[in-house]
């Protein structure tokens, strides 16, 4: 709790007991009128005043019809009629109301804007061989910087020097800290828990993972989903309605019965009863709490109309490579006339010069096996979308695909695996079969989706990898060999196809994939390998690169949407019915008050629960 808040909770309490002995000794020893105005406008004008000045200056501003100018009214129409303590209750109620609202406003506040602690105020740079501490701002992509022990990393960036373990809960959720050495990536964000290490800038802070997320965090509430923006309406239309029932109420009767005072005090508790606080405080609140959930999970919904979305997601189209699988290729098994350690050796001649990642894959493999060659002695060169060529005098190494063998004439077997075939000197030597690994997590995550709808996967690569990865974590549905606007395409036809009430669901990482997740419903993007440019496209961004977080994020949807329909069904109900047995039988100021403030109080601890969803 601020130091503000704590200091007018005060105030109020000491209002409430002053206002508590005022009751009771006007109850005992029954004082003239105008006594027990007196102490009863003492007791009101430090609450009331406020909300008074409050009102004044809205009209001023064309705001007539809001809750502080229904509070004036209805509390001065009190006075005025002889209802003095009603009259104080009402304010004193309504102020207490004012302040649980900004009590729960700025909880909801600070479990998002507890990210912003992320952002290290300075980092160490080396520059001239000296260490000089500047502003992240101020790194440039390819400088060095180094963190220490408790330390947060200013800029993503690659590890050149030392290990630590990192502590990457804000970013992913993750409690077990994560291991890195030299040649490691890194996200800014992370706080090195041992050691010093020394890191490359990959970019610069205004592209870094900390500056992305601010912005979306700080853009979060712009985006208002339709029940946020039908509250907001309906209050504009509800209020000015209700000023005139109450009117009505106060004025038509009156003219035929002439028991104005028995009139005017039903309508003036018909103003209390009709205020919409409730409404337009605890639904906005709701999803505010679902954010400041999500992000607690490593989860950045980028507005409440995501939330919305997100809640009737039951198509959940997935992309392949990096977000079912780890888009990291590994040996499976190598096969040839000569032995595997040979068909390595040769492959590690040409794969050392390429960043393919099946090359790549192959690199590692050899490294592991202790499989060393003397490259340097070759000449090598590529062959776009084919493969490598290593020559040393009359020797010809080839390592590539089935396309590389054809166009040299060389006669490979016909393997159903992603393969990298090798051959010397016109001569087939072997393969190396590659596989790219699914993730550790895709298979419970898909069988919790497809428990909540249907599952689909797009994937540009052939069809045989495709089916065989779908059949191994339990996807129904796959769309194979497509370019990036034919992924587009499908979840263009997928949105036009779903039911009403339905959504389509997209969860991509690479640039190919940006074009689908701005046709989803709701798209998804994995922050943490993701592309800035899915990133960018993205509704909702996992900061942990697993599609396991999708499940929680519909999950949070859904209990969030639930509350926000609570507080509606709720607040109308109540309102409604005190309204009509106001204007119909006896009315009573304190049955006004809970209607208001009552109701009011207990939505805003009911869109509080939005907080704890787990």
């Amino acid at each position: 709790m601020s130091k503000k808040l704590r200091k007018e909770l005060i105030f109020l309490i000491c209002v409430l007991a002053v206002y508590v002995l005022a009751f009771v000794l006007t109850q005992v020893f029954k004082p003239v009128w105008y006594i027990r105005l007196s102490v009863f406008a003492l007791v009101y004008v430090p609450v009331g005043i406020k909300v008074m000045i409050n009102a004044v200056k809205k009209i001023f501003r064309g705001e007539l019809l809001d809750e502080d100018f229904l509070m004036a009214i209805a509390s001065v129409g009190a006075f005025v009629i002889g209802e003095y303590s009603e009259a104080v209750a009402v304010m004193l109620f309504f102020r207490f109301g004012e302040w649980f609202e900004r009590f729960a406003v700025g909880k909801s506040r600070k479990s998002i804007s507890s990210l912003m602690e992320i952002k290290p105020e300075t980092a160490v740079v080396l520059r001239a061989g000296a260490e000089v501490t500047v502003f992240p701002e101020e790194i440039a992509e390819g400088e060095i910087f180094c963190v220490r022990a408790g330390e947060r990393i200013a800029l993503d960036g690659i590890v050149v020097e030392g290990e630590t373990e990192l502590d990457t809960r804000t970013l992913t959720g993750e409690s077990e800290p994560a291991f890195v050495k030299s040649g490691d990536t890194v996200l800014s964000g992370s706080i090195a828990l041992s050691g010093k290490i020394m890191i490359k800038t990959s970019g610069t802070y205004e592209n870094s993972t900390v500056a992305k997320i601010l912005e979306m965090v700080e853009n979060a509430t712009d985006k208002k989903a339709k029940t946020e923006k039908f509250i907001t309406a309906f209050a504009r239309v509800y209020t000015p309605a209700v000023v005139a029932l109450a009117v009505i109420i106060g004025v038509v009767p009156s003219l035929f019965t002439g028991d104005w005072q028995v009139w005017i005090f039903k309508a003036l508790t018909f103003l209390v009863v009709s205020c919409p606080c409730a409404l337009v405080i605890s639904v906005p609140l709701s999803f505010f709490g679902g954010i400041g959930s999500a992000s607690n999970n490593g989860i950045l919904i980028k507005g409440s109309n995501c939330i919305e979305a997100l809640s009737s997601s039951s198509i959940f189209v997935l992309d392949k490579t990096g977000t079912v699988t780890k888009g990291e290729f590994e040996v499976v098994s190598v096969q040839g006339e000569a032995s595997e350690n040979e068909i390595l050796a040769l492959a590690l001649v040409c794969e050392r010069a390429s960043a393919h990642p099946i090359a790549v894959s192959v690199v590692k493999e050899c490294e592991k096996r202790g499989i060393i060659s003397d490259e340097s002695a070759y000449t090598v060169r590529e062959l776009a979308g084919k493969g490598m060529i290593a020559t040393r005098g009359d020797e010809t190494v080839l390592c590539g695909n089935s396309l590389l063998m054809e166009q040299y004439g060389i006669s490979v077997p016909k393997i159903n695996q992603t393969c990298v075939f090798v051959s010397k000197n016109n001569e087939y030597v072997g393969c190396i079969c590659v596989k790219d690994t699914v993730k550790p997590q895709s298979h419970e995550a898909i069988r919790q989706l497809n428990k909540i709808g249907k599952t689909v996967m797009l994937t540009g690569d052939r069809e045989e990898i495709a089916n065989a990865v779908a059949r191994d974590v339990g996807i129904s549905e796959v769309y194979h060999s497509l370019l990036p606007s034919q992924k587009a395409e499908i979840v263009e036809r997928l949105v036009k196809e779903k039911r009403k009430g339905e959504s389509v669901l997209f969860v991509g990482d690479g640039i190919n994939d940006a074009p689908a997740l701005v046709c989803a419903d709701v798209g998804v993007a994995m922050g943490n390998k993701g592309t800035s440019v899915a990133v960018e496209s993205a509704d909702v961004v996992l900061m942990y690169d697993s599609i396991k977080s999708v499940v929680t994020a519909n999950r949070i949807a859904k209990k969030t949407m639930r509350i926000v329909k609570q507080n509606i069904v709720f607040a109308l109900t109540v309102k409604i019915t005190v309204m009509i047995l106001t204007a119909l039988f006896p009315a009573s100021m304190w049955l006004a008050v809970f209607a208001d403030v009552g109701v009011s109080l207990i939505a805003i601890l009911n869109a509080m629960r939005a907080l704890k969803i787990k």
